[in-house]
């Protein structure tokens, strides 16, 4: 199978990378985050959310994240929505891109956002013809779609449906969540497989595979293999889901970069500042650096790094 030559990266550090902590996070310090990756040439940046402060703590303040940071023209900045209140704030807020969010499982359902998954479908339909009439961009996200923490495998079929009904509503990227980190690459390509033939080209789909077995540079290569070119990662590996229980974080952006690198695929994304980001926001939240690249090109042992010219510039 043919891999592409250049892919979009979403970077979720200031968003899902941030959402697990159950303090708030400082608005200058998220401002300042977005504007490193911004910096870092991410083509496509989360800045937050619009959600009751008082479920995700860490998310409170996303209206003047927004307003604060320097938006590079042609960068896409977006926020996740999960009803018309949380709608209303991102549009006074000036967001341009939107994310409406479901799952694959009843049960994680009713456990993230407290509703069934036919309840959540019926929030999303006014907000995304709201955002429509106000010419918003809106993403969609399933959570679960491999694995489920409280129903345990999940039938591709099962997660292809939801997707392909974000589809339908008019989604222009639906992000396949590995939630928990357990999907290898024969159960990603079933479920992209399962997409296709529900209807969601492999153009519009986006890998969201967190690291929790190791398995998410496996599992993206799998996807690109499939056609996939949106790939979802946070710097440093910030992250996980508050509402899945053992899950760790994210695949880190700074090894999804390196893989590209390594494969001639070009993502628009300077590994150097990359690297420099996840070390900057996991020491400045207090969290474990997981990223064995990140590890690597920062070790002045490593001088292999320094003959190829990369980590010559890292540190905050």
């Amino acid at each position: 199978m043919t891999l592409p030559t250049r892919v979009k990266i979403v970077d979720l550090t200031a968003r899902d990378g941030l959402e697990g902590f159950k303090h708030f996070v400082p608005v200058e310090f998220r401002v300042e985050l977005i504007d490193r990756l911004t910096d870092a040439g991410f083509p496509s940046i989360e800045v937050g959310e619009f959600v009751s402060p008082k479920v995700i703590p860490a998310m409170q303040g996303t209206d003047q994240v927004n307003k604060q940071i320097r938006q590079k023209p042609g960068v896409e900045y977006s926020a996740l929505v999960p009803n018309m209140r949380g709608f209303q704030d991102a549009l006074a807020a000036g967001v341009q891109y939107i994310t409406v969010f479901a799952s694959a499982t009843e049960a994680f359902s009713r456990a993230n956002i407290n509703c069934t998954i036919e309840e959540s479908f019926a929030r999303f339909e006014p907000v995304i013809a709201a955002a429509k009439q106000h010419n918003m961009q809106v993403r969609g996200a399933a959570s679960c779609v491999v694995g489920c923490p409280y129903e345990g495998n999940v039938d591709p079929k099962q997660a292809a449906q939801v997707a392909a009904r974000l589809y339908r509503m008019g989604c222009y990227e639906i992000a396949l969540g590995d939630s928990i980190g357990v999907g290898t690459p024969r159960s990603v390509k079933a479920l992209i497989e399962a997409c296709n033939n529900a209807g969601v080209p492999s153009s519009a789909l986006t890998a969201h595979f967190h690291n929790t077995c190791g398995m998410a540079l496996a599992n993206c290569y799998a996807a690109m293999e499939m056609g996939i070119t949106v790939l979802e990662s946070a710097c440093g590996g910030l992250g996980g889901c508050p509402n899945a229980p053992g899950a760790s974080g994210n695949l880190a952006s700074e090894e999804l970069v390196y893989m590209l690198n390594g494969l001639g695929i070009d993502s628009g994304v300077d590994l150097n500042k990359a690297v420099a980001i996840g070390q900057w926001a996991t020491s400045a939240m207090n969290h474990r650096l997981d990223s064995k690249v990140n590890e690597s090109m920062s070790n002045p042992n490593m001088t292999y790094f320094a003959k190829v010219g990369y980590g010559a510039q890292l540190g905050a």
